[in-house]
């Protein structure tokens, strides 16, 4: 069997058998997309889909999953799933730093799907 056909039968077993690869995972380097930092941003110039991170306070959970949060000047609505959160307890004094994109719905306020929560220390 030759070289080729060797690594390309292996390639095709780690994919069959669901081995992680480590060519799927993601570039978290330095963007040339400018990544939102403040809700006044948001709130002005919603942009569907754009990514943002924020550094804030989550201030009350409104709904299921459903969370205001405030950058301390301005507030916006986002949106966590219970996966999301970590593993030790936040409430409206904790310092936290959300990642994820706006969420731009035709006749709503914008809001934020956040992707990941930091606590900051």
């Amino acid at each position: 069997m030759s070289h080729f056909n060797a690594s390309r039968l292996i390639i095709a077993t780690v994919l069959a058998i669901g081995i992680p690869v480590a060519a799927l995972a993601q570039y978290v380097g330095p963007s040339s997309q400018k990544v939102t930092t403040t809700v006044a941003d948001i709130l002005k110039n919603p942009v569907d889909d754009q990514e943002v991170m924020l550094r804030g306070v989550i201030l009350k959970k409104i709904s299921k999953e459903k969370y205001l949060f405030s950058d301390g000047k301005n507030e916006i609505r986002i949106e966590i799933d219970d996966r999301d959160f970590p593993a030790q307890a936040i409430d409206e004094t904790t310092r936290v730093e959300i990642r994820g994109e706006v969420e731009k719905e035709f006749m709503e306020s914008p809001e934020i799907d956040v992707k990941m929560v930091s606590i900051l220390r």
